[in-house]
Parts: structure tokens; sequence; C-alpha cells
């Protein structure tokens, strides 16, 4: 057994915070620097080139990408091995989520009654945690912020089992093409299949911490990824919702086990910041 004292997480968490809304993963700028290359539009290649240049200057200078730093979402993988002492550990994330956005300027979004009040928390938390336990005495966190006009553009549907992979197909395209401009293309596109209601639309919001350009280990779903991408982009939605070829850098697609007489499918879209940032203590 490994003791992980959560003070540890707490500090983990914070800079995690401030590093993915300061620094897109390589990934993400490879991918837009070759759209960029490659848009046909002029409009969009403009587009493109502009995003360069603020993912640059974020970098350089340090501070956000984007004014909307969105809300926290932090999905963690604790090895079963692992025993976390000094406070319990949901707080020392939301600790942490509160340090990151507090000592890194990073724009408090984050109400806490959603109907009424509506009253801001005042340091982002509390945050969105999803947990899997696995072998190990490690623990993995990623930490990806959301922001709120991508995030209004998902989408869940309870396909049935006839419907299929073309039904899956339209349901992606159609959403993204409903979409346009809100949620800031090129966007990712993250596909959850299978499970129930609640598990699909977790499966799409865990398909956008995949590196950009890695593909499901099912050829058939990686297969999938790629006719998904060139449907999309097919739309001629383009960079910022203007036109182009460039509405997507990628599709990734998760999946699970679902019950006989259905076929969930959920569509969580990110930005063109595809932020996210990862430790293992």
């Amino acid at each position: 057994m490994r003791e992980i004292n959560v003070s540890e997480v707490t500090s983990t968490v914070a800079k995690l915070c401030m590093d993915s809304c300061y620094y897109l993963p390589e990934a993400v700028k490879a991918k837009i620097r070759a759209a960029a290359e490659t848009e046909e539009s002029p409009l969009g290649k403009e587009i493109l080139n502009t995003l360069i240049e603020n993912f640059e200057l974020a970098q350089k200078k340090a501070v956000p990408l984007c004014q909307d730093t969105g809300l926290t979402v932090v999905f963690l993988e604790i090895g079963q091995e692992v025993h976390f002492v000094g406070g319990d550990l949901y707080e020392a994330i939301h600790a942490g989520v509160s340090k990151g956005y507090v000592d890194g300027y990073l724009r408090k979004s984050s109400v806490g009654d959603p109907v009424f009040d509506r009253k801001n928390s005042g340091d982002n938390t509390p945050a969105i945690i999803h947990t899997k336990i696995v072998p190990g005495d490690k623990v993995k966190m990623v930490v990806c912020p959301k922001g709120c006009g991508s995030e209004n553009m998902g989408a869940l549907k309870m396909l049935k089992p006839a419907d299929g992979v073309e039904g899956i197909k339209k349901f992606v395209v159609d959403t993204v093409r409903a979409a346009g401009p809100n949620p800031c293309p090129p966007i990712t596109v993250g596909v959850g299949i299978g499970g129930n209601m609640e598990q699909a639309a977790i499966l799409a919001k865990y398909a956008l911490t995949r590196q950009l350009g890695k593909h499901n280990a099912d050829p058939r779903y990686a297969a999938l990824e790629e006719e998904l991408l060139e449907l999309v982009n097919n739309t001629g939605v383009g960079p910022s919702g203007l036109g182009g070829r460039t509405t997507a850098l990628g599709v990734n697609v998760e999946f699970t086990h679902t019950h006989i007489g259905g076929l969930p499918c959920a569509v969580n879209l990110n930005c063109h910041q595809a932020r996210r940032a990862e430790a293992e203590i």
C-alpha cells in the first residue's frame, strides 16, 4: 500500500489548471498549423493563422488562451494500492482548482445554484470529478477546462440498434452542422457510444482527453473516426463557422457494452482550444 498525502493532489491540480489554460498540447498546435497550410478558404486560412498567433502569445506570456477558462473537469485513475492521507480527496481537488484559478488569474465561471440565485462561487469550485479504480499504486490526473460555448452544443440521442453505424454518423454530422459557429471551430469531436444515457455522455467527454492523432485501439472504431472526420469537414462549416474545409481537427470515439435494445450515442464538442493537462503521482 502506498500513501499519498492529499496536499500533493492539491498542488498538482492547481498547476494543471494553469497549464491547461495557458498552453495548448503540442498535438493540437500541430493540427492547427497543418490546417493553416491546407485550408482552401482565404478567410479560413486567416482565422487559423490568428489562432496560431494567439496560442504562441499565450504560451510566451503565460496568460489564458481564452477568456472562458471553463468549468474544471478532472478525470482520475486511482491505483487500488493507493491510500490517501491528510484529508478528503475531493476536497483536496477542489482546493487545487481554487488555488489554480485564483493564483493563475483564470476567470471564475462556476455558479452554485443553476436556476434561481446563480451566485458565482468566486474560485471556480466545485470541480466535476470522474474517478476510475485501476491496478497499481499511481494516480493519474487529467484536467480539462471546458468552456460553455462548446459545451452547450453537445447532444445525446438514444438510438435504436436498427439505426446502426449510419444512424451514428448522421447524428454526429447533424450535431456539428447544427452547432455551426457556436463551439468556435475548428473543433474536436468526442463521441461516446454504448452503455446507458449517462455513461454515453461521460464517454463522449472522456474521448476529448485522448491526444489528437491517436486513434481508438479497435480498428473498426479507428476507421469510423477517420470517416466521421471527413464527413464533418465536408459540412463546410469551417474555421469560426465562416466556411472552409477545416471544421474539425479530429474525431475521437469511445465505446462500451450496452443493452440488447439500445444504442446510446453522445457527442461532446471542444472548441479549437482542446485544452488538457495531465500528471501522474
